[in-house]
């Protein structure tokens, strides 16, 4: 992977305001239609001027405005072809970013496009159709041998549209496509020294500090768990963190992901098939990488440590085994029974190091419990923790940014589960409860901080395009975690 790719940059270089559809020209005009074909913003002077065919070819197409829909249609005057978007009953913010994702897709083989999108009476409607338009554009076609690169280049927002609006979704979006093009790069081109040079260019973009520890730092800083997960890989760990620290800040945030490179396992190795999405693994990494940059793109007055600990789980020679002991950063012994419940041993490092810092607030992200998908599903995260305030703000941000999350139990009677004859704690408990015992091992490393464990396990990877989803990483939770910080600005 290019360590001085483009972070996250889309190849819309300009989006714009105007105060009506008068004067303007393009390629494509983009028109909300409401439920039983309600005409949204400016569709109806369009669909006058369009003529009275229109009805009948979208009775044709079975047009509705339901959700989802899309109808397009030859333009007329200033516009050579008119896309129509269902936005249903009851459309909200996350109705209106879909649709804009939606929009966006089918909008990438025209070069000037405009919309009145932004007009709907929604809060916060101009901000969500530049996010969703733009992560709808998404694509990862570095590999093919003809790829059809997204064509837009221009996006017209028609109405009163505040600059701050358009520069925050654009940023935001910008954090979650890098963090898309970071998971979707095969293993091979993402080794841990690679991604490490990838933060370092975060840093020297924003001004963010950055300190990478190297193998040999991270034994003698005693990242033990790190170290034991790296054993049998062949290319080295590394350990990214990237402190943001903007002038005004009262707040701390601390962010930690996982960052498992590829895992196979390790000795308690996975079926073929298991491994086939294992490039997905370092999913919590990514989204710190793209929230971290996104904030401090956007100048958010909170103190941001983010803290990545890099590695392949892999089968090698010096493998750690199932019933080998290691000792975490807080000095706790762990005996490793599971290979494969490999990424809480690199978040234990990554935990403890955090809390160091005294912060107000942690949080980790990771793809961490298969469990989680079995209780919730592919499209929403567990949220765990047991401080109450800490989940709360968390939920609020999440629901703000339209990313799904649920509280799952903290239930501290299963901690026994994790109890070990011969050290501090064993990192698998039975077959029951996985998720849980998982979050309750990680809190063993944060010192009883307010804290909340994210796990994206389900919704770190799309299996299809959906509204500004695109298929493969997804990017999920670098808009929570941006909202987060927001929220601890004001608070």
């Amino acid at each position: 992977m290019d360590t001085k790719q483009a972070r996250g940059d889309s190849k819309v270089t300009n989006i714009a305001a105007a105060a009506s559809l008068d004067g303007t020209s393009g390629d494509l005009l983009i028109l909300p239609v409401y439920a039983e074909r309600s005409w949204g913003p400016g569709a109806a002077e369009v669909a006058s001027e369009l003529g009275e065919w229109l009805d009948e070819y979208l009775d044709g197409l079975d047009f509705s405005g339901k959700v989802g829909q899309t109808a397009a249609v030859p333009g007329k005057g200033a516009y050579g072809r008119v896309l129509f978007v269902g936005l249903g009953d009851d459309a909200d913010v996350d109705t209106l970013r879909k649709a804009a994702g939606i929009a966006g897709r089918a909008a990438m083989r025209y070069e000037k496009v405009a919309t009145t999108l932004n007009r709907v009476d929604i809060y916060g409607a101009s901000e969500a159709v530049v996010y969703g338009f733009l992560l709808g554009q998404y694509t990862f076609d570095k590999y093919l041998s003809k790829p059809k690169p997204t064509e837009t280049t221009e996006l017209l927002l028609i109405g009163d549209v505040d600059d701050t609006d358009i520069d925050h979704g654009r940023k935001v979006a910008a954090g979650v496509a890098l963090a898309r093009d970071l998971i979707n790069e095969p293993a091979g081109g993402k080794k841990p020294e690679v991604l490490a040079g990838i933060a370092t260019g975060i840093a020297e973009e924003t001004g963010i500090e950055i300190t990478i520890y190297d193998e040999d730092e991270i034994e003698a800083e005693g990242f033990g768990g790190l170290l034991a997960v790296s054993l049998g890989a062949t290319n080295p760990p590394r350990m990214v963190v990237l402190k943001y620290r903007p002038d005004g800040a009262e707040k701390s945030l601390a962010l930690v992901g996982k960052g498992i490179v590829f895992d196979s396992g390790g000795l308690s190795i996975k079926p073929a098939a298991g491994m086939e999405t294992m490039k997905t693994d370092m999913s919590g990494a990514a989204a710190v990488f793209g929230a971290v940059q996104a904030i401090a793109q956007l100048g958010i007055p909170v103190n941001v440590t983010a803290i990545a600990p890099l590695t392949e789980n892999m089968t090698g020679g010096a493998a750690q085994r199932p019933g080998d002991i290691f000792t975490a950063r807080n000095g706790k012994t762990v005996e490793v029974l599971n290979t494969d419940a490999e990424g809480r041993l690199v978040l234990a490092d990554g935990l403890a190091l955090a809390v160091e810092d005294e912060p107000d607030l942690v949080i980790d992200v990771a793809t961490l419990t298969g469990a989680c998908m079995v209780a919730l599903g592919k499209k929403v995260a567990g949220l765990f923790g047991y401080d109450d305030e800490a989940a709360a703000l968390v939920e609020g941000a999440a629901r703000r940014a339209g990313e799904k999350v649920w509280r799952m139990p903290f239930e501290k009677d299963y901690r026994s589960k994790l109890d070990s004859p011969i050290a501090d704690i064993k990192n698998i408990g039975d077959r029951y409860g996985g998720a849980i015992t998982a979050a309750l091992f990680l809190a063993e490393f944060t010192n009883e901080y307010p804290w909340a464990h994210i796990d994206i396990a389900g919704p770190a990877r799309a299996e299809s395009d959906d509204g500004y989803i695109s298929k493969g990483g997804t990017g999920f939770s670098v808009s929570t975690l941006v909202a987060v910080a927001e929220d601890m600005a004001v608070s």
